[in-house]
């Protein structure tokens, strides 16, 4: 009893460390689009999408896929830094939906000189070849 009861807490504290270290990987995943961001770097910025012409990506204009037709429309509707502008994201949730998948909840912001705009966005994160990326991204 006493090995299993051994096991049962090494099982769970391996699987919370786990879950934490996945955690803090995608969070330095958004960090980065952020800083990409902020700095007038698109192609940066989407390093952290799956760069498969399986992406999903939701938003204002319809539903696309793909990863270089994503790009193609943060250029077109963000042709410049004064449309960039400064941007934020808050992290409302994260969570774990199994070992290969996580389902992030946030919100962001653009200061711009051209008139600010904000919404939220939600995430599904997939670990592929060990690598955390999005794979499907509903900004509003």
């Amino acid at each position: 009893m006493k090995k299993i009861s051994l096991l049962f807490f090494v099982f769970i504290a391996f699987n919370s460390y786990s879950q934490t270290k996945d955690e803090e990987a995608i969070k330095q995943i958004l960090k980065t689009q952020e800083s990409a961001w902020n700095n007038g770097s698109l192609e940066k910025f989407m390093i952290g999408y799956w760069n498969n012409d399986s992406l999903m990506f939701i938003g204002k204009k319809g539903l696309t896929f793909g990863y270089n037709a994503t790009l193609e429309n943060y250029k077109k509707s963000y042709p410049d830094t004064a449309y960039m502008g400064k941007f934020t994201s808050t992290l409302i949730s994260i969570k774990k939906l199994s070992n290969e998948y996580y389902f992030v909840i946030g919100k962001w912001e653009l200061n711009r000189t051209v008139g600010n705009i904000f919404g939220h966005y939600s995430l599904l994160f997939r670990k592929i070849k060990g690598k955390w990326v999005v794979v499907a991204d509903h900004s509003s």
